[in-house]
């Protein structure tokens, strides 16, 4: 079976800056890896790489199998892959349940309104807040509706960039419980966080890298 995630000597350009800069990461499929670095370390640029959001300026990225240096397989891995961005990837004036759904039906995700009710229900948005604007939301209640986005399509790759930022103590365990139900599902799963450790229900099976100056460490999974 090909690898989930496949960078050789990976270099994207963001203007004239090699935000990546010679990165090689090999993650198999079913892995849970936790990115971690400082600011600036090229984390962000390689989860959007990843999600086909990036060009290519060098070397190779394949993800699930599909080569990201052609256009055409940019398109078509991020219909398969689930990414979560700082901004969240939400239209503020859409409400939380037309966002969902734009998502499934943008990814051509069968059954988008049974599913994204489901996902709805999951981030606790299945109330009077589904049918609120995205501009009217707390920082928090605009973290869950993205992460129901990502939810209701099941991708084959999650990619999580600062998954338990804006959220409280709460919404940081359901993103847990959420990482941990798509890794046992079978899932690949990819986060970047400045946290130090992975949480107690995935602690035992992730693996932590290294990010720095656009360069990838690879690091021993971590054990319990």
């Amino acid at each position: 079976m090909t690898p989930a995630l496949r960078l050789s000597r990976a270099v994207v350009l963001l203007g004239r800056f090699p935000a990546l800069a010679g990165a090689d990461l090999h993650v198999e499929r079913g892995e849970l890896v936790h990115l971690m670095g400082p600011n600036g370390a090229g984390k962000t640029t390689l989860l959007r790489t990843c999600a086909g959001l990036h060009n290519v300026a060098d070397g190779e990225v394949e993800v699930l199998g599909i080569d990201l240096r052609r256009t055409a397989g940019r398109r078509v891995v991020r219909r398969r892959v689930g990414l979560l961005g700082p901004n969240g990837f939400l239209y503020d004036d859409l409400t939380v349940a037309e966002n969902v759904r734009f998502a499934l039906k943008a990814a051509a995700v069968d059954d988008a309104t049974t599913k994204a009710d489901g996902a709805l229900r999951r981030l606790g948005l299945a109330g009077r807040l589904r049918d609120v604007t995205v501009a009217k939301l707390s920082t928090g209640q605009r973290r869950r509706a993205a992460l129901a986005a990502v939810v209701a399509r099941r991708p084959e790759l999650w990619l999580l960039d600062e998954p338990h930022a804006g959220l409280d103590a709460d919404g940081c365990q359901l993103v847990d419980e959420l990482i941990y139900e798509a890794v046992t599902a079978g899932a690949t799963v990819v986060f970047a966080s400045h946290e130090a450790g992975a949480s107690s229900p995935f602690a035992a099976r992730t693996r932590q890298v290294v990010v720095a100056g656009g360069e990838v460490k690879q690091g021993a999974a971590v054990r319990a």
